[in-house]
């Protein structure tokens, strides 16, 4: 994490009053939230529409904080004690995590994409550490708040950070990346999230491929190389070398063989004769290791190594997570996000996953798609197939319209949708036995995760 003086941080951003008597306090990290301060941290308050962090300025301090900044607008600033004036406490954030990323010897990936940015950084991750002492982005600290907080934490002696970016609307990755300068970066996909803000999967991947414009000279951009809308649009200069992965065997890394099973997939790629095993469902994640594993390549560790790195992957929770339920019920906790792309991906997962007599789906509404949502729900009950599918439900207005589709190619009896989460639960629960497994999917603002854990508890 950063360690600096206060006259240090004075020399790396714009401070407005006058620091001597302070100047030798030593700040050991950043924080803004008052209520998890740490000792030593520096606090950061930001004004908002409905609470000011500067009211909690001097409770922060009391609790152990070694500083804090203060926005030059909001009156009766602490003059007794250690107060970094600035025009804008955001502002000011971002503006130090630039100073110190550029006095950091650290490599940096960036990761983004539409869906899997989180499981591809989790893999990313495992596999350079195999060589090297790597941090990554914790939780969804990829916005740009989060983003500069993480790179804040970033130890001096860390040789990569891996560092997801995401966005809602165009400029927001061209502002992450520059900030992060990465030495490669991966695009995962282009789904249809954020049609609302972009309004076409064009438009998304014009904001995705944002993320070439803070690479550094020779550095390496990987990405999805069955996805047309990246391909037709990665300016190919002598600066940057470019790799693809996907399904294709056009690509510089394919999978050649996926063996699906209810803990992992096995697979084989063209780049080595080796068995990789990803303890991760989906064969859509063996698509975004394969990504991974162009990084880790790229930073000299051999795809034989890179069998342990993927063995031993642990992912941030509510992604592909397979839990225990009642009566011998399995769960796949994928509640973090949806859209139409990885709401297939998982579909067709429990389709085609062996070993299990029953299979029931509970799929929550995917947000931000734009004046098409509708639609996009229905095609997705459309293409549930009720030979591998028991039951359907849905949860929400807009998950409706995942049953109106549902019921045009199910028997009704067996699809059911719900817009109060408990009747939702009280009705999952009289379905769940021991040779079943249950798909859990929804987008954030849906909060399935109440669901998993109420059919976990006995």
């Amino acid at each position: 994490m950063i360690c600096r003086s206060l006259k240090q941080i004075a020399d790396m951003i714009k401070i407005e009053n006058d620091l001597t008597p302070f100047e030798n306090v030593m700040v050991h990290g950043v924080s803004i939230d008052s209520r998890k301060i740490e000792s030593d941290q520096l606090f950061i308050p930001f004004k908002g529409e409905h609470s000011d962090g500067h009211r909690f300025v001097e409770d922060a301090i009391s609790k152990g904080a070694a500083a804090a900044f203060w926005q030059k607008d909001v009156p009766n600033p602490p003059t007794h004690l250690p107060i970094l004036i600035v025009e804008d406490c955001l502002t000011a954030l971002q503006e130090l995590s630039r100073s110190y990323r550029n006095e950091l010897h650290t490599k940096v990936v960036g990761i983004t994409g539409s869906n899997g940015k989180t499981s591809t950084k989790d893999m990313t991750a495992s596999l350079l550490s195999l060589k090297y002492k790597v941090q990554k982005t914790e939780g969804n600290f990829n916005n740009h708040i989060g983003l500069p907080l993480t790179i804040l934490r970033l130890d001096e002696d860390t040789d990569i950070a891996v560092l997801e970016m995401g966005m809602s609307g165009k400029g927001e990755i061209d502002f992450l990346t520059k900030l992060a300068k990465p030495n490669a970066v991966i695009i995962t996909n282009i789904g249809e999230a954020h049609l609302l803000d972009l309004g076409s999967r064009e438009g998304i991947a014009e904001a995705k491929l944002e993320i070439l414009n803070g690479l550094q000279e020779n550095g390496r951009v990987i990405y999805f190389g069955d996805e047309t809308l990246l391909s037709e649009r990665i300016n190919r200069n002598g600066k940057i070398e470019i790799k693809t992965f996907g399904n294709n065997h056009s690509n510089d890394l394919f999978p050649t063989h996926i063996n699906q099973s209810s803990s992992g997939s096995q697979f084989k790629i063209n780049a080595s004769n080796a068995e990789y095993f990803l303890p991760v469902l989906g064969t859509h994640n063996v698509l975004n290791a394969l990504g991974a594993m162009l990084v880790a390549q790229y930073f000299d560790i051999s795809f034989d190594e890179m069998k342990n790195g993927l063995n031993n992957l642990k992912l941030t929770g509510m992604r592909m997570e397979l839990v225990e339920g009642i009566n011998g019920v399995k769960i796949i906790n994928d509640a973090y996000n949806a859209s139409p792309t990885s709401m297939k991906a998982a579909i067709d997962l429990v389709s085609n996953l062996p070993d299990y007599e029953h299979k029931l789906l509970v799929l929550g509404d995917m947000l931000e798609l734009g004046p098409d949502e509708e639609q996009f729900h229905e095609q997705i009950g459309q293409l549930i197939n009720q030979e591998k599918i028991s039951y359907v439900f849905t949860f929400g207005k807009l998950g409706s319209f995942i049953a109106k589709g549902a019921k045009a190619v199910f028997p009704s009896e067996r699809v059911f949708a719900f817009t109060e989460k408990q009747e939702l639960i009280d009705k999952v629960k009289k379905y769940c036995q021991s040779d079943m497994i249950i798909l859990v999917k929804g987008s954030r603002g849906m909060k399935l995760e109440e669901v998993v854990a109420s059919l976990k508890e006995n």
